[in-house]
């Protein structure tokens, strides 16, 4: 056992390493810059943590349960919703001043954020396997990573959400759908991978696993959720009825388009817009899914269906890449289209808060950049991320160039889609 622990302790180390350099990031803030909207910006340093403490009225009460106004309700699905109630429970008996328990609550949020990237670490580079484990680096230690770690609470779902790979990879279907229950009630994207594990089961007709992973996929989401929803209904629709109405935001394409006035795509409602274009997509990854003339790594769907997803909806926040990265990496972990990528976010990452600051309220022309500026940053992520899933498709299209079929491996992270065979594609259907 130690000696199959001692190749992931280096990825271990330098891990916890990208977490202390997350937290050395946010120290001019954490020393009383986020009091200050300009020094907040100026210094790169901004976070969800901090504030929330105050706007969802941590430092008192439980915001699910409690009658408070719509818009002071935590706004999360309810796993991560509870982990920053217990955490705010900790900070209020380890602190007396709410200012002080707000930093604590920071504090004591990073030390578990930070936990989850290193878990999320080792969990990636077990699935990746011995041929590929040090791609884990990638989530590590990557620019984009560090910055944006502790803006809010994703990596929980990023550790959850690797947990489900690894527990697929090991034929542990129960397993991956309690983890996979719980990360989609922790943010909502993991759902996406049912979608990828449905489609590899169509081809496959593995359906007693992929069906025992939706029963329990399901079990855990009701568990985590039921409670709030008979006993604190309003709070618990918050994160839904929030989603549904929210208008578009930084960092979507969409924001463009209506920016600069375009008929139909800045004109129509964003959310159907998106809608729309995220099931073309989907049905574009099914397609390719189906008549590939190798079954695709599994990786690679969920790549192609969470980036889907992402350049589809109605906010993409900076803090996304964490989304993104260890899948990305699972699906092609080829260092010039990542390390590409990694400029875009980097420089969306400056952009958004230089753009923030010559915005209303503050409106620091001085100090910011304008509109024609922030949407290279916001077009720069979309191009480089196309590229990445174009270079997937010709992978899946042209398995000789996949660098994980190169070491002789079939599907890393498959499980029992691993080695099996078609049993429907496209191919056979049309004959």
């Amino acid at each position: 056992m130690l000696a199959r622990a001692v190749p992931y302790l280096p990825l271990g180390v330098v891990a916890a390493l990208g977490a202390a350099l997350a937290y050395v990031v946010r120290l001019p803030c954490r020393t009383g810059g986020w009091n200050d909207q300009v020094s907040t910006y100026t210094n790169f340093c901004y976070t969800d943590i901090y504030p929330l403490y105050f706007d969802r009225q941590l430092a008192t009460q439980n915001p699910y349960f409690a009658h408070v106004p719509f818009d002071k309700q935590v706004e999360y699905p309810v796993v991560l919703g509870e982990v920053m109630q217990a955490i705010a429970w900790v900070a209020r008996h380890l602190e007396t001043d709410v200012v002080a328990q707000a930093v604590r609550f920071y504090d004591l949020t990073v030390v578990l954020l930070g936990a989850c990237l290193v878990a999320g670490v080792l969990l990636m580079a077990a699935v990746a396997g011995p041929a590929r484990r040090w791609d884990a680096l990638w989530y590590a230690i990557s620019p984009a990573v560090v910055l944006a770690a502790y803006i809010n609470w994703d990596l929980v779902a990023g550790a959850l959400s690797m947990g489900v790979l690894l527990a697929w990879k090991r034929q542990r279907q129960v397993l991956a759908g309690v983890l996979l229950g719980l990360a989609i009630a922790t943010k909502f994207y993991p759902l996406m991978f049912l979608g990828a594990l449905f489609l590899l089961t169509l081809r496959t007709a593995k359906w007693r696993p992929f069906l025992v992973t939706l029963g329990a996929t399901a079990g855990a989401w009701l568990a985590a959720n039921l409670p709030f929803m008979i006993f604190a209904w309003e709070g618990w629709r918050r994160f839904y009825v929030f989603s549904q109405e929210r208008g578009v935001d930084w960092g979507s394409p969409w924001l463009f388009f209506q920016n600069k006035g375009w008929p139909v795509l800045g004109e129509a409602d964003p959310s159907t817009l998106g809608m729309v274009s995220l099931a073309l997509l989907c049905l574009g990854i099914a397609v390719l899914t189906l008549a590939a003339p190798r079954r695709p790594r599994l990786a690679q769907i969920c790549f192609l269906a969470l980036a889907a997803f992402m350049m589809t909806n109605k906010v993409w926040s900076p803090q996304f890449v964490l989304w993104l990265v260890p899948f990305a990496v699972l699906a092609r972990p080829n260092w010039k289209p990542l390390a590409l990528w990694q400029v875009a976010e980097v420089w969306y990452f400056a952009a958004i808060w230089l753009y923030l600051l010559s915005q209303a309220p503050l409106s620091r022309t001085d100090l910011g950049i304008g509109d024609d500026t922030y949407f290279t940053a916001v077009w720069g992520r979309v191009i480089t991320i196309a590229i990445m899933m174009a270079f997937v498709v010709r992978d899946i299209f042209r398995p000789d160039k996949d660098v994980v079929r190169q070491d002789g491996v079939d599907d890393q992270a498959g499980g029992v889609f691993d080695g099996a065979r078609d049993r429907f594609t496209l191919t056979s259907l049309a004959r």
